[in-house]
């Protein structure tokens, strides 16, 4: 393994058994651990405003609604957005300095947020800036993932992807766990320390991640199979299926605080418990992958479709009958399945192009690779995108009918969809076969 300034290593071949046993796991294990404390730290920067927003009105801030939820879609769209260049910066700039850059530049958001609570006079334009910059944080997934995949062997780079993405997603439910319990330290409501608890941690793993991590000359970024993927109708079917996985767990995770407080105002001081659908949401995505090498992933996420939809008619339900802890008990059920699907329908897509390509005349597995890795970025993308949805569901719902009920019905039929579209591309076996063939027999 050959070093050069700036801890950037020129030889790296995580495939050779002698090389990863001698030098190369110590590095790669070191790399993931840093790596996923800036990515934890991300995801609960890029959270923080679903708690925050909670307390806002105890603070004496006279924010409607509607402006409440846009300060929870404003950072779920940037950090959407910011998903595929974070994916080019890390070959771009190594994955040392890119990580040690994505945890300090979350400083300036914190920074704000901390000025912003501190005085009920701070106009709105400067919650919905801060809450823009929060967005960097949910950048920071895809910019993990793409670095941990160049430091493992091909056998081994699913589970450290899985464990990199899970242990990222608890940032989520960190932050909705310690949040009240620190703002309520000393006397009275302090909303600043919400914002002030994270930034020695970002410095840490700013820190720690440049002294500690590496970075690889060998990770070069692949434009052609990102063209390839782009352009992949494959690429766009996961894509839409991910919206309803991981779109359904961020989007729920941004508005869950506030939709308890907002729907059962008896019940306000059950949204320190909120962070449990995040939890179990985030634990259940690598048994999502599991089911799915054991069972086909395509099959696991129908059925985890099907429970989605039984999951939002449980809400429904529970709004009509005023049923609180069935609210609460089918979200969290949403949250369980909504963490199956993610690891789930992360674990059909290399078999989808893998198979794609053993059916291409000349077709090679190192080709399958390449673009699966370039269509998982834009699939992360758009599916991050499906939370503006689910938020963007919800203020438009309150806005025309006054109630959560239409952005439900909307929901459940979108998981309708996503079960049929699962099913006509990857397990369809009979109907219309010849004239439109699925992928049923790659067993996806």
């Amino acid at each position: 393994m050959n070093r050069h300034g700036g801890r950037w290593i020129d030889h790296w071949e995580p495939d050779d058994p002698a090389f990863w046993q001698g030098t190369g796991r110590r590095v790669a294990i070191r790399n993931l651990a840093l790596s996923i404390l800036a990515e934890n730290l991300g995801f609960s920067v890029w959270i923080l405003m679903s708690v925050v927003v909670t307390y806002l009105g105890q603070a004496g801030f006279r924010f409607d609604l509607t402006q409440t939820f846009w300060l929870l879609i404003v950072p779920n769209l940037v950090g959407a957005a910011l998903r595929i260049p974070y994916t080019f910066a890390v070959p771009r700039f190594g994955g040392r300095g890119f990580t040690a850059f994505s945890a300090l530049v979350l400083l300036v958001p914190t920074g704000m947020l901390a000025v912003a609570v501190s005085d009920p006079g701070t106009p709105y334009w400067f919650f919905l800036l801060t809450a823009a910059l929060m967005g960097l944080g949910g950048g920071n997934f895809s910019a993990s993932m793409a670095n941990i995949s160049f430091f493992f062997p091909e056998g081994r780079k699913g589970v450290a992807l899985g464990i990199n993405a899970a242990a990222g997603n608890l940032g989520v439910a960190v932050a909705q766990l310690v949040v009240p319990v620190v703002i309520h330290l000393g006397t009275g409501l302090q909303l600043a320390y919400a914002a002030l608890m994270w930034m020695p941690l970002l410095i840490v793993a700013a820190a720690a991640s440049w002294l500690r991590m590496d970075s690889l000359t060998s990770a070069k970024p692949d434009g052609v199979s990102y063209r390839l993927a782009m352009r992949a109708r494959q690429t766009w079917i996961m894509s839409f299926l991910y919206i309803g996985t991981f779109g359904s767990f961020i989007g729920f995770s941004f508005t869950f605080p506030l939709l308890v407080q907002q729907e059962f105002a008896g019940r306000a001081g059950f949204v320190g418990l909120a962070f449990l659908g995040p939890l179990i949401g985030s634990l259940s995505r690598p048994l999502g992958g599991w089911l799915a090498d054991r069972l086909g992933g395509a099959r696991v996420t129908l059925w985890t479709f099907a429970a989605m939809a039984a999951g939002v008619a449980g809400v429904l339900l529970s709004l009509r009958q005023d049923a609180f802890w069935l609210f609460f008990g089918a979200f969290v059920w949403l949250f369980v399945l909504a963490g199956l699907g993610n690891g789930a329908t992360y674990r059909m897509i290399p078999l989808i192009f893998a198979a794609q390509e053993r059916a291409r005349p000349g077709g090679s597995a190192g080709a399958a690779r390449r673009q699966a890795a370039a269509a998982v970025g834009i699939v992360g993308a758009v599916g991050a995108a499906g939370g503006v949805l689910i938020n963007l569901g919800f203020t438009f719902s309150r806005q025309a009918a006054g109630s959560l009920g239409p952005a439900l019905a909307a929901f459940l039929l979108f998981y309708a969809a996503c079960m049929a579209i699962t099913w006509w591309y990857y397990l369809r076996t009979a109907l219309a076969a010849e004239r439109s063939p699925s992928l049923a027999h790659a067993k996806v």
